[in-house]
């Protein structure tokens, strides 16, 4: 534990349905739900207007539009909020060399370490100061966390919340800490919490006082060690700046099983590429190929193949998966597919081009000995089970998405189906648009790239060094600056 409360947790808030409502005037205010929106979609993130109804992250779609019918069901724009993350980031970088990301959205940052804080009245002038500065260059706010400690400082940014900042001063963690629910303690889920209510604990101060040993012996020694130096806020892990990736995998669930081999086959090949172009993001190259299956019965698979040396070649990675995928029974129907590489390193083993050509030569070869003659003629794979004229436009056209026509200009899709889909033309920095409706092969529409969200950003080159002190138009107190 520090002596200052020197370590920032910043959360955005909301982060895809806010990027989403600041991007379309039109959705400002009202109930937006970002994820899935097919039979098996799950919620990604809703607004704090969808929470209000219920909604809330991770829950099935179909049971988010039973709870608010009347909500924005938007597909993630990724790209977008890599963009809006990227300039977050930035900003926490000028505050230290020690800023450890858990997300697009999150982070914790060592303010002593950057030599930007190193007490309470420093701590909260830079904590104030970044949440105006991501408002003035994203046009988003962020809650913000401060303590002596890492899990202190993510549960002040949860208490703040939304768009506030709350400090907690050294010596003062027991009292905070006691009346919470176990709940929100850093590894205490729905299980454990459950067992401990059930042990008669269900405040941090209830396991205090029920001492190490008892809790050791309820949830075992690793466990109930950890969970007794929580409960009296005790913390001292580091911030971390940089952690190495284990793994880079990309996955889809389909709408409907696929039951067609070539279809599977396809679909394979197709992560294999989005998996290799993530990893090229990175920097990074991988050794091993995972192939991730999950049948209609909700079994999952699992199998990998380890090369010669670490790659970044799509077509050393597509082929590997596709070998992976040959070992796997796919009868019945397929629900999900995943495909990822491990053993990452940060060079690329160059003769692995060669061994693609390797691979396709001893597989033809293997076909060539082992395939059977076929009676009358050649054999012919299956035609790939044809897809609705729905599923294609909800592809084409996701809803939510950045489209421009070439009449019209610049706008978003709200829907489409039945051969049309309907576009709000508007701009973040606009009035709110009126929506029209085209036919989804209109020749004059096409996808768009997504616009900033903020057209004219403050110029803060020389943050935080120039930092106003507080945000125009806003209480600066937020959901909680002052310390309890």
């Amino acid at each position: 534990m520090r002596p200052a409360p020197t370590i920032l947790h910043l959360d955005m808030d909301a982060f895809y349905a806010s990027a989403e409502q600041a991007a379309k005037p039109s959705l400002r205010g009202k109930a937006v739900v970002v994820g899935g929106l097919g039979p098996r979609g799950v919620v990604a993130t809703a607004s704090y207007e969808a929470r209000r109804l219920g909604v809330h992250s991770a829950m099935p779609t179909a049971q988010a539009r039973r709870l608010a019918p009347n909500a924005a069901y938007l597909v993630p724009r990724f790209s977008l909020y890599r963009t809006v993350s990227d300039q977050v980031m930035e900003l926490l970088g000028r505050l230290s060399p020690l800023v450890e990301p858990l997300s697009l959205d999150e982070a914790f940052v060592d303010l002593e370490a950057g030599g930007t804080a190193d007490d309470s009245a420093s701590a909260r002038a830079t904590g104030e100061g970044l949440r105006t500065a991501i408002h003035a260059v994203t046009g988003l706010s962020g809650s913000v966390g401060l303590a002596g400690s890492k899990m202190l400082a993510k549960i002040a940014s949860e208490e703040a919340k939304p768009d506030g900042l709350l400090l907690i001063e050294p010596g003062t963690e027991r009292e905070l800490l006691a009346p919470m629910s176990v709940r929100i303690l850093p590894g205490v889920g729905p299980a454990t919490g459950d067992h401990l209510r059930r042990a008669g604990m269900t405040t941090v101060h209830d396991l205090a006082e029920a001492g190490e040993a008892e809790l050791v012996r309820l949830v075992g020694k690793a466990h109930g060690h950890g969970l007794y130096r929580m409960a009296l806020g005790l913390d001292d892990r580091p911030v971390v700046a940089e952690r190495d990736a284990k793994s880079v995998s990309v996955e889809d669930t389909f709408d409907v099983d696929l039951h067609d081999r070539v279809r599977v086959r396809a679909e394979v090949e197709r992560l294999a590429v989005r998996c290799v172009e993530r990893l090229r993001a990175a920097d990074r190259s991988g050794r091993t190929v995972v192939l991730k299956v999950r049948r209609y019965d909700f079994s999952t698979l699992t199998r990998s193949e380890t090369l010669r040396g670490p790659t970044d070649d799509p077509t050393v990675v597509r082929e590997a998966a596709g070998r992976l995928l040959e070992s796997v029974d796919t009868t019945g129907g397929v629900r999900l597919l995943g495909v990822g590489v491990t053993g990452l390193a940060d060079y690329t083993q160059e003769d692995l081009f060669a061994q693609a050509a390797d691979a396709r030569e001893l597989a033809q070869r293997a076909q060539e000995h082992s395939s059977p003659p076929v009676e009358g003629g050649e054999e012919s794979a299956p035609e790939p089970e044809p897809d609705s004229a729905e599923l294609l436009a909800a592809r084409r056209w996701p809803a939510g998405h950045d489209v421009h026509h070439e009449e019209h200009g610049r706008g978003w899709v709200q829907g489409s189906g039945v051969g049309r889909v309907t576009v709000r033309f508007e701009e973040p920095w606009s009035a709110p648009g009126r929506g029209v409706t085209f036919r989804v092969d209109d020749p004059l529409l096409r996808p768009a790239d997504p616009l900033p969200l903020v057209r004219d950003a403050a110029d803060y080159s020389s943050w935080p060094a120039s930092l106003p002190k507080s945000r125009s138009g806003a209480d600066s107190s937020g959901g909680g600056e002052s310390s309890p």
